[in-house]
């Protein structure tokens, strides 16, 4: 008997699909159960598809696809619709594909069988029963669920978490493990359903060893084994391996990204598993997602530990401690990209004597030339503080290296290898400045010596928690100008005061300019009593980056956010009495609007002033006294004011002295004269006023002493 006709005894039909001409080839039974004439017959993609439910059609493609990614067989229930769309019959199709080589490349066809299904379940989708639908829609939500819960991890160990949390409807697996591949080995990346040490035997194994992960790896295909038997059947060198997990069914599934197999994917089952089209696609589906997560994770990770080894190079730490003083600092890079830029800070150990200098500084830019700029410029300045350059001297050849490096590579052009179109303008040879603050510190006598090159001014914390800004002299930053000065500016750190340099970043983030950003961190200054500096850095990060902050935005919204780099440098207290509260400033001759920048620092040393009316006659006899220097001698007129004492028994003494030996005379002015009357307005307002010779030039001085306006109470 010929096997024909045994087949159409069991109403058993063959049929071959051939993928690349896009025809179907039915033997007779098989034209029979389509809904066509008992006879052989050959149909076109198209009229095959005609004689499908079309709902069938889109599963049974999807099951066939599987079935030629993995090479096992394609088995799927379908609809035979007649021609008025009426269901005929439902039938059971199993076809194994077969590659075939084309002049264009490798194709296939399935060869196969189909049945009727004699008594399909009523209201079945494709001849299954009812749960068959339900099963569907738990595998649809199951799915979107894990693909957004591994596209939100960031890291390997969150997938693993993820991948051990998974629930499959039906079929959930009991023990995971995931496997890699470094060179030849295989190794694992993690496991989740096993003990403590149970990976040992895989955790180092080579691809060509006879283990199911192993050739999931060197095909590309995946393996499936229903039974403990097959296991050993096919694999019995692993088997003793494996049989003590006491499982009863696994899938090996490949990890492929980008046509790239880099690794395997293991499910094991205690209970047994049939792998169906269905379970095989969602494991497919799952290990495409797996994979996914796991290539981002890893260049998440890769940039993180990027990031971390530039910041750990670049940011020192604060090295030695300085005698009588203490130091913090804080680095918090942008948000987005490699989480390094061009801000810094540094201490650096001067020759000779135990002064340092404190450095801060921004490149412009937030990537990663930025810190590459910033490296170099940060070994400049070092190597230049090492020589025992003073810091003006300092900042004026780090701006001439940095101008000079943009000279050069200007000359040499773009050199860059992967930018070698002539007419592409390379981000390397356009300048870019960066601004600094140079400051060197003497711990014994707490004077500070600071050069500034466009950088915020600094700002000092009192004894008595008043923070103001400490106006200094600056020049233009680094690098615009091949030669630049850097006038020096002296401020002496009493005992008690707290320094603090920061970045524009520290100011502006959240949208401030400097007047919004500055008024945002004076009460965090003035109100944070514990005496800890790492608290106080903390507390000023939090300000600008904490949650409060979102709801204090500045009138430059739009703006982006920047790096921050914050130093801070206090000077120890001494306990046997407060200290005076002091400012210093030099008005240049030619610059006599730093009388101006004079009235302004008095007002702010005095702002907690009791009386407001002395603090206005106060800054009225500072201006008349450095305008008459400005006016009557050739020399700059150096500017010292200081309140001591207790609040609201203070003494303010203001000195301004000259070089002048030319004392002021008092006269009498007429009620239409310009001048004159500044000996007159001290002798009503002060409290005690004078003039001090010196030994060049002299010292015109007056007192205020404040009341406090609290009435004593009655006797």
């Amino acid at each position: 008997m010929r096997t024909e006709d045994v087949l159409a005894a069991i109403a058993t039909g063959l049929w071959r699909w051939d993928n690349a001409a896009g025809l179907v080839t039915l033997d007779a039974e098989a034209a029979r159960l389509f809904g066509l004439p008992a006879e052989p017959t050959v149909l076109s993609e198209a009229a095959m598809r005609a004689r499908l439910h079309p709902v069938d059609w889109n599963e049974t493609y999807g099951i066939i696809r599987l079935a030629v990614a993995e090479g096992t067989l394609a088995e799927a229930h379908v609809r035979v619709v007649g021609e008025d769309g009426q269901i005929i019959r439902t039938i059971r199709s199993r076809s194994k594909p077969l590659a075939t080589e084309r002049e264009y490349g490798e194709d296939y066809e399935l060869v196969g069988t189909v049945q009727e299904i004699v008594h399909p379940h009523a209201g079945a989708l494709t001849g299954r029963s009812p749960v068959a639908g339900d099963w569907r829609r738990s595998r649809e939500a199951f799915l979107l669920d894990a693909g957004r819960a591994l596209a939100e991890a960031r890291s390997t160990a969150e997938v693993l978490r993820v991948a051990a949390s998974l629930s499959m409807p039906g079929f959930s697996p009991d023990g995971l493990a995931v496997f890699g591949v470094e060179g030849d080995r295989l190794t694992i990346i993690g496991h989740h359903g096993h003990e403590v040490g149970a990976e040992g035997p895989f955790t180092d194994m080579s691809v060509s060893t006879d283990y199911p992960a192993a050739e999931v790896v060197r095909t590309g295909r995946a393996i499936y084994l229903a039974t403990p038997r097959e296991y050993q059947d096919r694999y019995p060198a692993t088997w003793p391996l494996v049989q003590r997990f006491e499982r009863r069914s696994w899938a090996f599934v490949p990890l492929v990204v980008a046509g790239r197999t880099m690794g395997a994917w293991m499910a094991g089952f205690k209970h047994p598993v049939t792998f169906t089209p269905d379970e095989r696609s969602v494991l497919t589906t799952v290990a495409r997602m797996l994979a996914q997560a796991l290539a981002r994770a890893e260049v998440t990770e890769t940039e993180r530990e990027l990031s971390l080894g530039l910041q750990r190079s670049m940011m020192p730490t604060l090295g030695p401690d300085i005698p009588n003083m203490s130091v913090a600092a804080r680095y918090v890079p942008t948000g987005g990209g490699l989480q390094v830029g061009g801000d810094w800070y540094d201490i650096i150990p001067l020759p000779g004597g135990n002064k340092v200098a404190l450095v801060i500084g921004d490149v412009q830019g937030h990537d990663v030339r930025a810190a590459g700029l910033m490296g170099q410029l940060r070994i400049a300045l070092r190597a230049y503080a090492a020589e025992g350059h003073r810091p003006d001297a300092v900042l004026s050849r780090a701006s001439r290296f940095l101008h000079g490096m943009y000279e050069f590579s200007t000359a040499q052009g773009p050199t860059r290898p992967d930018r070698s179109d002539e007419g592409e303008n390379s981000d390397y040879t356009v300048p870019r400045f960066a601004t600094c603050l140079y400051m060197e510190v003497d711990p014994d006598s707490g004077t500070l010596d600071i050069a500034r090159a466009g950088h915020p001014d600094p700002v000092i914390r009192s004894a008595d928690g008043i923070a103001l800004i400490r106006q200094t002299a600056g020049g233009l930053p680094l690098g615009i100008e091949a030669d630049s000065d850097y006038p020096t500016t002296r401020v002496v750190l009493e005992p008690g005061d707290t320094l603090m340099l920061c970045t524009d970043g520290l100011i502006e983030t959240g949208g401030h300019d400097m007047l919004s950003g500055w008024t945002r961190l004076r009460p965090v200054l003035e109100n944070t009593t514990d005496t800890s500096l790492e608290k106080l850095a903390d507390a000023l990060v939090e300000a600008v980056h904490g949650p409060g902050s979102h709801y204090t935005t500045g009138p430059l919204a739009d703006r982006r956010e920047d790096d921050i780099a914050l130093l801070l440098l206090s000077r120890h207290s001494s306990p046997a009495r407060r200290p005076p509260r002091r400012t210093v400033l030099t008005i240049a001759q030619a610059e006599p609007e730093q009388v101006a920048d004079a009235r302004r620092q008095l007002r702010d040393l005095l702002h907690d002033w009791t009386d407001e009316e002395q603090v206005d006659s106060a800054v009225l006899m500072l201006s008349e006294m450095a305008t008459n220097v400005l006016v009557h001698t050739d020399g700059d007129a150096v500017l010292i004011a200081e309140a001591a004492g207790d609040r609201g028994n203070r003494r303010l003494r203001v000195e301004v002295a000259d070089a002048s030996d030319e004392l002021p005379h008092r006269r009498r002015p007429g009620e239409l004269a310009s001048s004159g009357r500044g000996l007159l307005l001290m002798e009503m307002l002060a409290d005690a006023w004078g003039v001090d010779p010196r030994g060049e030039g002299k010292s015109i001085w007056f007192e205020i002493y404040e009341e406090d306006p609290t009435p004593l109470p009655p006797k």
